[in-house]
């Protein structure tokens, strides 16, 4: 019997988010020798107006003639794949060997997008997921695939890290027409970080160390035939000015959040602006760098939580903040006054993330306790994350349910949808009490997170089985509590925060106003609208306008 997968879970979701909005994500990589726990990390905002559902795929034997039909969202086949004779469990973007894959899209140049080809990238991470152990190998299938089936989407910008490497791979088509894939793949040096961010990073790239760096044949050659670089030019071949040159729209949008990934990670370094502001000729920023010092998981969480905070691209701060210090900013990003362009700040944190994650892949735990999925839906400054360990055999029924197009408190993500807009009504106010118990849950899980996996590994020794049921049993009934204390938040802030008004600890409500800040703004716009008229002590009654 011929088995089908049909296009679900990751597949589903990517109908929603990258057909019908602009891709936008954000990748954070952490070397195993730059974790203070000897983690090595990658974190993933999956940015677009979609609602994710959270999936568990087993691990299966296939017979040598089985195969699974890619499909287009309409139902149409497009084509087959080749089944292997045994795929590894997934939980969502974390395979059972404690692979995962993050991605983030580059464009590049468009015209080299292959209609043609069979495989979309979201289809290449979930391949590569139920064939390959490692990162490394994981490559292997991806370039593979590519050459037998062809690739079908723009540029793009892998993250793939295993318990022991982290790499970056960058891959782009041929054209319409064209054969396989054009990529690179290069190893972040233990003990550095790096990140990319919808741009391709790597540049230069050495062509005889395959330790550290593939790479696909035609990487240079179709360069050149296309006229993307000159050998002539005397100057080294760099993926990133063939396949994606840069523009001053394209640096503000995805150099900005490199740039302050990096400042925060080592603060002792001089990080300017002038790259991601678009001066010409400007520095860019390297690809990788050694942070000040080791990053815990909590460093991590705040990093992705970034809106350029203390820094003069401060998006709680101005005008366009409101009176109340929002960082968002509602699209279109871009705009146009008297025939000049205009940009919002685009930040690492944004209201339109469907999911992100926070990965940890550790070596010294086996497999099943090791590799953890730290998983939010909806905003990442006002999500709370929850473990999700890759050996479990089931997965929290609040993340795999819902839909856009109507509400439900049964769905985790319209749960932290409906509080993170609702704070949008006073949110220097109310981001104080998500955060509390934000900084509460988070705090509660990091601190349990020791003893959990003492335990299970004490089980795991004994029974295998029955340490994945205890991890299973936790990381559902923590992640169930963590929504429904969000529930109970959302309808707190609704009591609190009421017409305008702020109750007190006694349930009185409270006239707050607004900023002075801001109401010096609204006086400079309008100086005699809002002015109430003084008249001197010597007015005569007889003046009086009543």
């Amino acid at each position: 019997m011929k088995r089908i997968l049909l296009a679900t879970g990751l597949s589903a979701l990517v109908a929603a988010a990258f057909i019908s909005t602009a891709s936008a994500c954000t990748n954070f990589i952490v070397t195993k020798g730059a974790s203070a726990d000897g983690s090595v990390m990658i974190t993933y905002t999956c940015d677009g107006e979609f609602h994710p559902h959270l999936r568990l795929y087993p691990a299966q034997d296939y017979g040598p003639d089985e195969f699974f039909e890619i499909k287009n969202w309409g139902g149409e086949v497009l084509g087959k794949v080749k089944q292997v004779p045994h795929t590894y469990a997934a939980l969502y973007l974390m395979n059972e060997h404690q692979l995962v894959i993050g991605e983030t899209t580059f464009d590049g140049r468009k015209e080299l997008q292959n209609p043609d080809g069979l495989l979309h990238y979201w289809w290449l991470m979930r391949l590569a997921l139920w064939r390959a152990r490692s990162a490394r190998e994981a490559i292997g299938v991806m370039a593979d695939l590519v050459e037998e089936y062809g690739y079908a989407s723009t540029g793009e910008s892998f993250s793939i890290a295993d318990p022991e490497e982290a790499w970056i791979m960058e891959m782009i088509g041929p054209g319409p027409g064209g054969r396989g894939a054009i990529w690179v793949a290069v190893r972040v040096p233990d003990g550095y970080v790096s990140c990319h961010a919808n741009m391709a990073r790597i540049g230069e790239f050495p062509l005889d160390d395959g330790k550290n760096c593939l790479y696909s044949d035609n990487v240079i050659p179709f360069a050149i035939e296309k006229g993307y670089y000159d050998p002539g030019s005397e100057k080294p071949f760099s993926f990133r000015d063939a396949y994606c040159p840069p523009t001053p729209q394209t640096l503000r949008y995805t150099a900005a959040r490199v740039w302050s990934i990096f400042r925060r990670c080592a603060p002792s370094r001089e990080w300017l602006s002038d790259y991601h502001r678009g001066v010409r000729g400007a520095e860019r920023y390297p690809l990788w760098i050694k942070p000040d010092r080791k990053l815990t998981l909590e460093d991590v969480f705040d990093i992705m939580r970034d809106h350029y905070e203390g820094t003069e691209y401060d998006m709680t701060k101005g005008v366009d903040a409101g009176p109340f210090g929002s960082p968002n900013r509602w699209r279109p990003m871009t705009w146009e006054i008297d025939g000049t362009e205009h940009s919002w700040e685009r930040p690492i944190s944004t209201q339109q993330t469907g999911f992100s994650y926070v990965s940890q892949s550790r070596a010294h735990l086996p497999d099943g306790i090791g590799g953890v999925l730290w998983y939010g839906v909806d905003d990442t400054y006002t999500t709370c994350y929850v473990p999700l360990y890759c050996g479990i055999d089931d997965v929290p029924r609040s993340f795999a349910e819902g839909s856009l197009q109507k509400f439900s408190w049964d769905s985790a993500w319209w749960v932290f949808n409906f509080v993170a807009n609702y704070a949008n009504l006073k949110y220097s106010y109310m981001i104080q009490d998500i955060q509390r118990v934000q900084s509460e849950l988070e705090g509660e899980l990091l601190e349990l997170q020791p003893i959990i996996e003492k335990t299970a590994l004490e089980l795991h020794k004994e029974d295998p089985d029955l340490a994945r049921r205890y991890l299973t049993d936790y990381s559902i009934g923590h992640a169930e509590r963590v929504v429904q204390r969000w529930r109970e938040l959302g309808e707190a802030l609704i009591t609190k925060y009421n017409d305008g008004y702020v109750k007190d600890e006694k349930g009185h409500p409270q006239e707050v106003g607004y900023p002075e800040s801001w109401l010096r703004e609204v006086q400079r716009a309008r100086p005699e609208q809002y002015k109430l008229m003084r008249w001197g002590e010597d007015t005569l009654q007889a003046e009086l306008p009543y």
